[in-house]
């Protein structure tokens, strides 16, 4: 299976402390939004199955967003933006949608400026949640 057009980061603390982090970080930024958080794993114990620890929080920043997906049509099937917290093995990672590749998915346009906006802010906040 091909991860293209994801980018994941091993982080260097255990999940719940990544995730918490992650959370902090976003909420803490005047200029993003979280808007969702689904918590995988529970959800999959609510029907009797198991799975290891995955959550994801979706957020956004509708001053970057919107002219991504005025540019390119399909792009709101990838916006908001969102990043996925997984443990496997030990191992927690945190995962989410290159915004190179996004650009190349849906096409868009003289968006340039903000797609690197968004790739270094995507970044900088994985890379501090992922820090011990």
């Amino acid at each position: 299976m091909s991860n293209t057009g994801i980018i994941t980061k091993v982080s260097q603390q255990n999940f719940q402390n990544t995730y918490e982090k992650l959370r902090t970080i976003i909420s803490n930024n005047p200029n993003l939004k979280i808007l969702l958080e689904l918590d995988h794993q529970a959800n999959a114990a609510s029907v009797d199955l198991s799975l290891s620890p995955a959550k994801i929080i979706l957020f956004g920043n509708p001053k970057l967003g919107t002219p991504l997906m005025a540019s390119g049509k399909l792009t709101g099937l990838d916006l908001p933006q969102k990043i996925l917290v997984t443990e496997r093995e030990g191992v927690v990672a945190v995962s989410y949608n290159d915004p190179a590749y996004l650009k190349e998915r849906h096409q868009i346009e003289g968006q340039e400026e903000i797609l690197a906006k968004v790739s270094g802010a995507l970044d900088k906040i994985t890379t501090a949640a992922t820090s011990a």
